[in-house]
C-alpha cells in the first residue's frame, strides 16, 4: 500500500485544511502565497507514494472538481493517477464529482503543477466547495470515499 499525503490550505474557516486534518494521515497545510507554497512543496518529503490535494473554489456548492492537470508558463503537467475510479468512487459516497482538464491560473494551479512535477504525476487536486456548503455531512461524506482515510 502507498504512503498517501493529504494537502489543504491554510486557513481557519478553509474547508479543504479541514478536510485534510480530518483524513486521520499525513497532512500538510500549504501557504496561501506563491511563493510560500513553494517552498512548502519543496520540503515535503519524497516517501510518499502520491499526494491528495484540496483546495476550495468558491462557485461550487454540491459538486466536487478533479483536476487532471496544471499548467504554468505554458508547460502542462498531468496526473497519472486513476481519475476516473476516483470520481465513481466518490460519486458512489454521494458527492457529484466531475472531472476537468481546464487549468485556470490560480494559487490551485500553481501548486498542483509542482507537486505534479515532484511526484512525477502522482498527484491529484480536488477542488470542493466553501464551508458554507462543505459542511460536517459534506466533509464526512467525502473523506468516506478517499482512499487511506480513517473512516
Amino acid at each position: 500500500m502507498d504512503k498517501v499525503l493529504f494537502t489543504g490550505f491554510k486557513g481557519k474557516n478553509n474547508a479543504s485544511s479541514i478536510l485534510a486534518e480530518q483524513t486521520g494521515c499525513d497532512y500538510i497545510l500549504l501557504t496561501n502565497s506563491f511563493a510560500g507554497l513553494k517552498k512548502d512543496i519543496d520540503k515535503i518529503s519524497e516517501e510518499y507514494g502520491y499526494v491528495m490535494m484540496f483546495g476550495v473554489d468558491k462557485e461550487l456548492d454540491t459538486t466536487v472538481r478533479i483536476e487532471q492537470s496544471a499548467a504554468v508558463n505554458g508547460e502542462k503537467h498531468v496526473s497519472c493517477l486513476n481519475l476516473k475510479k476516483l470520481a465513481g468512487t466518490i460519486s458512489a459516497a454521494g458527492i457529484k464529482a466531475v472531472i476537468s482538464d481546464s487549468p485556470k491560473l490560480s494559487l490551485c494551479n500553481e501548486a498542483y503543477w509542482h507537486m505534479l512535477r515532484k511526484y512525477n504525476g502522482r498527484a491529484v487536486f480536488i477542488h470542493i466547495p466553501t464551508v458554507k456548503y462543505a459542511d460536517r455531512i459534506f466533509i464526512d461524506k467525502l473523506r468516506s470515499a478517499l482512499p487511506y482515510t480513517t473512516r
